[in-house]
């Protein structure tokens, strides 16, 4: 027996971006530029083609384009179902589009809707909540990257650790020992010197300039059952990029798990 799935989800964002239309969707619709902001992406570009976010050790969300109009519209569903251990026909697909819009002076306005229908129960609206407040972080690393590295291959440093404990306390453990100043501040973060570009709620967005280029993200993540999760993503832009992340992965790692919480 099928499950009726009559519960809609839906998130609907728009960011404006630098760039022109064809900039924003090398940004938006290919594997190189999805990987420059967002998760590791594997895509055919085409109508059709298969597409995988990676999300960490043997995590990842399958899926395929279904709707491809350069430079303007690209629409793909992943494998909600399966993203989530669920029978198959346990929940719908999960359908989001990009449409970028050209504005004058040079800049793009990028809506982005994503939905899709389950069986109302509480765990899905969980999911989208947490889906939202976790895509809302990403369009800033679109916006800074189409303004400094535009059409640029990017190799991802991706670390966290688990904490017992509060998620608040755990940010401002982290905060503080990394020295995070306001939007704008200079800072050295364990040996990187940076710009401060944004700072959200548990999450601040640095800029980076030296050793190498990109952009790193610091956050934290409440987990449940009493354990929140500290991380690290940066996204970096030079040819010495892969030599400094094979050394400083494992730095970070144990930096982060080294981490003395205050009770």
């Amino acid at each position: 027996m099928s499950t009726t799935l009559t519960v809609p989800y839906r998130l609907e964002f728009a960011v404006e971006v630098p760039g022109s239309p064809e900039q924003v969707w090398q940004a938006v619709a290919t594997a190189t530029g999805m990987s420059a902001w967002f998760l590791p992406t594997e895509m055919q570009e085409r109508e059709g083609g298969s597409l995988h976010f990676s999300m960490g050790p043997e995590m990842g969300s399958d899926g395929h384009v279904t709707g491809w109009d350069p430079p303007r519209r690209i629409e793909y569903e992943e494998d909600w179902a399966a993203l989530m251990g669920k029978d198959p026909d346990a929940l719908s697909p999960l359908t989001s589009e990009f449409l970028v819009e050209a504005q004058s002076g040079g800049t793009c306005v990028v809506r982005v809707t994503s939905s899709g229908f389950g069986t109302g129960a509480a765990w899905e609206s969980e999911f989208w909540d947490d889906m939202g407040s976790n895509w809302l972080p990403f369009f800033d690393n679109l916006r800074l990257y189409l303004a400094h590295f535009p059409g640029q291959e990017a190799t991802q440093l991706d670390v966290t650790a688990s904490h017992p404990g509060d998620e608040e306390a755990l940010w401002a453990t982290l905060h503080d020992a990394l020295g995070l100043g306001g939007e704008g501040a200079t800072v050295e973060v364990r040996g990187a010197t940076g710009t401060v570009e944004r700072v959200g709620e548990r999450q601040v967005l640095v800029r980076l300039t030296a050793p190498v280029p990109g952009m790193l993200s610091v956050y934290t993540h409440d987990e449940g059952d009493g354990k929140a999760m500290a991380g690290v993503r940066a996204y970096l832009f030079s040819a010495d990029a892969a030599d400094y992340v094979r050394r400083e992965e494992p730095a970070w790692r144990a930096w982060l798990q080294g981490l003395t919480v205050a009770r």
